[in-house]
Protein backbone atom coordinates (compact mmCIF):
# COMPACT_ATOMS: atom_id res chain seq x y z
CA UNK A 1 0.00 0.00 0.00
CA UNK A 2 2.80 2.44 0.90
CA UNK A 3 4.57 1.79 -2.39
CA UNK A 4 1.37 2.46 -4.32
CA UNK A 5 0.79 5.70 -2.42
CA UNK A 6 4.25 7.06 -3.17
CA UNK A 7 4.08 5.78 -6.72
CA UNK A 8 1.30 8.29 -7.27
CA UNK A 9 3.69 11.07 -6.37
CA UNK A 10 2.34 11.77 -2.89
CA UNK A 11 4.56 14.08 -0.88
CA UNK A 12 4.71 14.66 2.87
CA UNK A 13 6.90 17.19 4.70
CA UNK A 14 8.40 14.51 6.95
CA UNK A 15 9.75 12.49 4.02
CA UNK A 16 10.62 15.30 1.60
CA UNK A 17 13.52 17.68 1.03
CA UNK A 18 13.85 20.87 -1.03
CA UNK A 19 16.82 21.17 -3.39
CA UNK A 20 17.85 24.70 -4.45
CA UNK A 21 20.29 24.48 -7.33
CA UNK A 22 22.83 27.13 -8.35
CA UNK A 23 20.77 30.33 -8.25
CA UNK A 24 23.84 32.56 -8.49
CA UNK A 25 24.73 36.11 -9.45
CA UNK A 26 26.47 35.19 -12.69
CA UNK A 27 23.21 33.83 -14.11
CA UNK A 28 21.20 36.98 -13.36
CA UNK A 29 21.40 38.42 -16.88
CA UNK A 30 21.74 35.14 -18.75
CA UNK A 31 18.73 33.08 -17.68
CA UNK A 32 15.32 33.76 -19.18
CA UNK A 33 12.82 34.99 -16.54
CA UNK A 34 15.54 34.80 -13.88
CA UNK A 35 13.89 37.11 -11.32
CA UNK A 36 10.52 35.38 -11.58
CA UNK A 37 12.07 31.92 -11.14
CA UNK A 38 13.99 33.12 -8.07
CA UNK A 39 10.78 34.56 -6.63
CA UNK A 40 8.99 31.21 -7.00
CA UNK A 41 11.92 29.31 -5.48
CA UNK A 42 11.89 31.76 -2.56
CA UNK A 43 8.24 30.90 -1.94
CA UNK A 44 9.11 27.22 -1.86
CA UNK A 45 11.86 27.88 0.68
CA UNK A 46 9.53 29.93 2.93
CA UNK A 47 7.00 27.08 2.94
CA UNK A 48 9.70 24.47 3.61
CA UNK A 49 10.82 26.44 6.63
CA UNK A 50 7.28 26.81 7.95
CA UNK A 51 6.75 23.06 7.60
CA UNK A 52 10.17 22.26 9.10
CA UNK A 53 11.13 20.49 5.90
CA UNK A 54 14.88 20.34 5.21
CA UNK A 55 16.41 22.29 2.35
CA UNK A 56 19.84 22.16 0.72
CA UNK A 57 21.53 24.78 -1.43
CA UNK A 58 24.31 24.34 -3.97
CA UNK A 59 26.51 26.74 -5.90
CA UNK A 60 28.25 25.78 -9.12
CA UNK A 61 31.93 26.85 -9.06
CA UNK A 62 31.16 29.86 -6.81
CA UNK A 63 34.61 31.43 -7.21
CA UNK A 64 33.77 31.91 -10.88
CA UNK A 65 29.97 32.17 -10.93
CA UNK A 66 29.48 34.12 -7.73
CA UNK A 67 27.30 33.62 -4.64
CA UNK A 68 23.62 32.78 -4.36
CA UNK A 69 21.44 35.82 -5.05
CA UNK A 70 20.15 37.44 -1.84
CA UNK A 71 16.53 37.62 -2.97
CA UNK A 72 16.25 33.83 -2.72
CA UNK A 73 16.15 34.36 1.05
CA UNK A 74 18.50 31.46 1.70
CA UNK A 75 20.33 33.12 4.57
CA UNK A 76 21.03 30.48 7.18
CA UNK A 77 21.56 27.74 4.61
CA UNK A 78 25.18 26.74 4.09
CA UNK A 79 25.81 26.66 0.33
CA UNK A 80 27.58 23.53 -0.86
CA UNK A 81 30.10 24.22 -3.62
CA UNK A 82 30.21 21.84 -6.57
CA UNK A 83 31.68 21.40 -10.03
CA UNK A 84 29.57 18.39 -11.01
CA UNK A 85 26.49 18.92 -13.15
CA UNK A 86 24.53 17.02 -10.50
CA UNK A 87 23.85 18.19 -6.98
CA UNK A 88 24.04 14.64 -5.64
CA UNK A 89 27.81 14.35 -5.01
CA UNK A 90 27.76 17.61 -3.02
CA UNK A 91 24.66 16.75 -0.97
CA UNK A 92 25.18 13.01 -0.50
CA UNK A 93 25.90 13.42 3.22
CA UNK A 94 22.59 15.26 3.72
CA UNK A 95 20.74 12.52 1.84
CA UNK A 96 22.36 9.73 3.83
CA UNK A 97 21.50 11.50 7.10
CA UNK A 98 17.76 11.20 6.34
CA UNK A 99 16.80 7.54 5.95
CA UNK A 100 13.10 8.44 5.92
CA UNK A 101 13.53 10.47 2.72
CA UNK A 102 11.30 9.56 -0.22
CA UNK A 103 10.77 12.73 -2.24
CA UNK A 104 12.95 15.56 -3.52
CA UNK A 105 11.47 18.88 -4.70
CA UNK A 106 13.86 20.38 -7.22
CA UNK A 107 14.26 24.07 -8.13
CA UNK A 108 17.00 25.96 -9.90
CA UNK A 109 19.32 26.39 -12.85
CA UNK A 110 19.92 25.30 -15.53
CA UNK A 111 17.17 22.89 -16.45
CA UNK A 112 19.09 20.99 -19.14
CA UNK A 113 22.27 20.81 -17.07
CA UNK A 114 22.24 20.58 -13.29
CA UNK A 115 18.50 20.06 -12.85
CA UNK A 116 18.38 17.21 -15.37
CA UNK A 117 21.52 15.49 -14.08
CA UNK A 118 20.41 15.85 -10.46
CA UNK A 119 17.01 14.40 -11.28
CA UNK A 120 18.51 11.39 -13.05
CA UNK A 121 20.91 10.68 -10.17
CA UNK A 122 18.10 10.91 -7.61
CA UNK A 123 15.85 8.64 -9.64
CA UNK A 124 18.71 6.18 -9.94
CA UNK A 125 18.88 6.17 -6.12
CA UNK A 126 15.20 5.20 -5.93
CA UNK A 127 13.96 8.62 -4.78
CA UNK A 128 10.94 10.39 -6.21
CA UNK A 129 11.72 13.65 -7.97
CA UNK A 130 9.25 16.52 -8.18
CA UNK A 131 10.49 19.19 -10.56
CA UNK A 132 9.06 22.61 -9.68
CA UNK A 133 8.51 23.63 -13.29
CA UNK A 134 7.87 27.31 -12.56
CA UNK A 135 11.09 27.48 -10.50
CA UNK A 136 13.44 26.09 -13.16
CA UNK A 137 14.80 27.88 -16.19
CA UNK A 138 17.66 28.01 -18.71
CA UNK A 139 19.35 30.39 -21.11
CA UNK A 140 17.47 28.64 -23.92
CA UNK A 141 13.81 27.77 -23.58
CA UNK A 142 14.24 24.99 -26.14
CA UNK A 143 16.76 23.40 -23.78
CA UNK A 144 14.38 23.93 -20.85
CA UNK A 145 11.38 22.40 -22.57
CA UNK A 146 13.20 19.35 -23.87
CA UNK A 147 14.88 18.79 -20.49
CA UNK A 148 11.51 18.83 -18.73
CA UNK A 149 10.23 16.26 -21.20
CA UNK A 150 13.37 14.16 -20.71
CA UNK A 151 12.90 14.13 -16.94
CA UNK A 152 9.27 13.17 -17.27
CA UNK A 153 10.22 10.30 -19.59
CA UNK A 154 12.62 9.08 -16.91
CA UNK A 155 9.99 9.09 -14.17
CA UNK A 156 10.16 12.53 -12.57
CA UNK A 157 6.95 14.38 -11.69
CA UNK A 158 6.43 17.87 -13.15
CA UNK A 159 4.36 20.24 -11.07
CA UNK A 160 3.90 23.89 -10.16
CA UNK A 161 4.99 25.48 -6.91
CA UNK A 162 1.45 26.03 -5.70
CA UNK A 163 0.40 22.48 -6.54
CA UNK A 164 3.30 21.10 -4.50
CA UNK A 165 2.73 23.53 -1.62
CA UNK A 166 -0.91 22.50 -1.30
CA UNK A 167 0.09 18.83 -1.41
CA UNK A 168 2.54 19.40 1.42
CA UNK A 169 -0.04 21.20 3.57
CA UNK A 170 -2.79 18.72 2.77
CA UNK A 171 -5.62 20.38 4.72
CA UNK A 172 -6.85 23.89 5.37
CA UNK A 173 -6.92 23.03 9.09
CA UNK A 174 -3.14 22.57 9.10
CA UNK A 175 -1.64 24.78 11.83
CA UNK A 176 0.61 26.52 9.28
CA UNK A 177 -2.07 27.03 6.66
CA UNK A 178 -2.83 30.66 7.50
CA UNK A 179 0.81 31.63 7.10
CA UNK A 180 1.15 29.59 3.91
CA UNK A 181 -2.06 31.08 2.55
CA UNK A 182 -0.43 34.50 2.81
CA UNK A 183 2.50 33.22 0.75
CA UNK A 184 0.35 31.78 -2.06
CA UNK A 185 -2.43 34.39 -1.94
CA UNK A 186 -0.84 36.31 -4.79
CA UNK A 187 -0.34 34.27 -7.96
CA UNK A 188 3.25 33.50 -8.85
CA UNK A 189 4.82 36.14 -11.10
CA UNK A 190 4.09 35.54 -14.76
CA UNK A 191 7.20 33.84 -16.06
CA UNK A 192 5.96 33.63 -19.62
CA UNK A 193 7.17 30.03 -19.56
CA UNK A 194 3.72 28.61 -20.26
CA UNK A 195 3.79 30.12 -23.72
CA UNK A 196 6.54 27.72 -24.66
CA UNK A 197 4.21 24.78 -23.99
CA UNK A 198 1.50 25.99 -26.33
CA UNK A 199 1.41 23.99 -29.51
CA UNK A 200 3.99 21.56 -28.14
CA UNK A 201 3.44 17.93 -27.27
CA UNK A 202 6.84 17.27 -25.70
CA UNK A 203 5.42 17.14 -22.19
CA UNK A 204 2.84 14.51 -23.02
CA UNK A 205 3.07 10.88 -24.07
Amino acid sequence: MAAAKYGLGRILPGSSILFLCDMQESFRHRIVYFSQVISVAARMLKVARLLEMPAVLTEQYPQGLGPTVPELGAQGLRPLAKTSFSMVPAVRHELEAQPQLRSVLLCGLETQACILNTALDLLDMGLQVHVVADACSSRSQVDRLVALARMRQSGAFLSTSEGLILQLVGDSTHPCFKEIQKIIKEPVPDTGLLGFFQGQNLLYP
